[in-house]
């Protein structure tokens, strides 16, 4: 693996150090302990690369998609620094910010900090839209060493006078093309103009767009860049299937599909919220074991929805993408495209909720005449072929090469496909 520093032109390429265990990499007693209750020994290259800059006090820029334990490569460092100093909060102060995209980013990300931070005397906390915001008020009044929060709320505080933004020494930004991508750059650009210059910076991201490069360059100074994935290759452990179906018998095929036991636990994903609630009730009323996620659901609703996957509770979780970045759910077995994404890159978040872990996977996509022009976008992206399913829709139907001639018919224009964008169905 190599990693980048900041120069003259922006970036220069170095390579990284031999492999090492957590305890070599710095860190306090106190977090090697809370790691080992973990039982995590083996530091992941994200965090061997980080960690060191990061207790260095160096800014840092990481391309890296979920599931390569990028939480733990700035929240241990984080910590480590926070662990002094915290006998003198101020009143409605922050020491450290982090920024999270969606709600459930937020909250995963504050679990974390708890469970690392166990043994240290430092009080964080989280805020989200979608939850009664009088409670975080009163979390705040007292002073934070640690504030998770989700632009638009904080924003709320912010306004309201309930947090003051003056005194933060790291700001942590999770998910930046994830930010762009849900209409955020304004909030985070205002939270930014408040924020100490003096300060330490962290970005994080799963692909280097424009606009996430030209923030990367107004908030951060001199970082340390580390690409761990390439940005354009899916997961190899995937198995990546494609059924080309009509719209009016997909939900006959997922019911089909899902009768196989081997579909241990499955996300479908699908574009809107309509067709989320549709497909979720759909499967109910056929005996499934389901619940739906997307962004007209309360907080409450999404976290019982949440709770009830991870625990086997609810077997199929039906969700639009707002739940393909940030949810780490461990052994799904397969990852259901019902539709396929307008935009490629969110193909790419959405099957990787499996193989997790060195774990392998199954995605599986349904691909309609319209969506051909999607199909065509990914594989492009990928640099691969998408296997398309044999003639029968059983779910041991054995796979036949794709050549191309099924996928690519009906292209429409990128414009066209596109306008709109990505944001309805979340």
């Amino acid at each position: 693996m190599r990693a980048v520093t900041a120069h003259k032109d922006y970036y220069v390429t170095h390579t990284l150090g031999p492999e090492t265990g957590f305890s070599a990499l710095g860190l306090a007693e106190a977090l090697l302990r809370a790691l080992a209750l973990e039982n995590y020994t083996d530091p992941t290259p994200i965090q061997r690369a980080a960690i060191p800059a990061l207790l260095a006090g160096r800014d840092f820029l990481g391309l890296a998609q979920t599931g390569t334990g990028k939480t733990a490569a700035f929240a241990l460092p984080l910590l480590q620094k926070l662990r002094t100093g915290h006998e003198g909060r101020r009143a409605k102060c922050v020491r450290a910010l982090i920024l999270a995209p969606t709600r459930e980013l937020a909250i995963q990300i504050a679990e974390s900090v708890r469970v690392y931070g166990r043994f240290l005397h430092l009080r964080h906390a989280v805020v989200v839209g979608g939850v009664s915001i009088g409670p975080q008020a009163k979390a705040l009044a007292g002073g934070l060493d640690i504030l998770v929060a989700t632009p638009g709320r904080l924003l709320d505080h912010m306004n309201q006078g309930n947090v003051r933004l003056d005194a933060v020494e790291t700001l942590i930004l999770d998910e930046a093309d994830r930010m762009f991508d849900m209409g955020f750059i304004r909030d985070i650009r205002k939270i930014v103009a408040v924020l100490p210059r003096k300060r330490q910076t962290m970005l994080f991201s799963a692909t280097m767009p424009h606009d996430v490069e030209r923030l990367a360059k107004d908030v951060l100074h001199q970082p340390l860049r580390v690409d761990i994935v390439p940005p354009k290759r899916t997961a190899e452990k995937i198995d990546q299937r494609v059924f080309h179906v009509p719209t009016s018998e997909k939900r006959a095929l997922l019911a089909r599909l899902l009768g196989d036991a081997n579909l241990e636990r499955v996300i479908v994903f699908t574009r809107t919220k309509h067709c989320a609630n549709r497909v979720a009730e759909h499967l109910g009323k056929s005996g499934f074991s389901v619940d739906a996620i997307h962004g007209n659901k309360s907080q409450n609703a999404r976290q019982r929805a949440l709770t009830r996957f991870r625990s086997g509770e609810a077997r199929i979780l039906v969700a639009t993408d707002i739940a393909a970045r940030g949810i780490d759910v461990e052994n799904v077995s397969h990852v259901i495209n019902f539709e396929l994404p307008n935009e490629p890159e969110s193909y790419v978040h959405r099957i990787g909720r499996t193989a997790r872990a060195g774990a392998g996977g199954v995605a599986i996509s349904f691909c309609d005449a319209s969506e051909n022009a999607y199909l065509r976008d990914i594989e492009r992206l990928t640099r691969g072929t998408i296997t398309v399913a044999g003639g029968s829709i059983a779910p041991d139907a054995q796979p036949k090469p794709n050549h191309g001639s099924q996928t690519h018919r009906h292209h429409a224009s990128p414009s066209r496909r596109r306008r709109g964008g990505a944001r309805a169905g979340r």
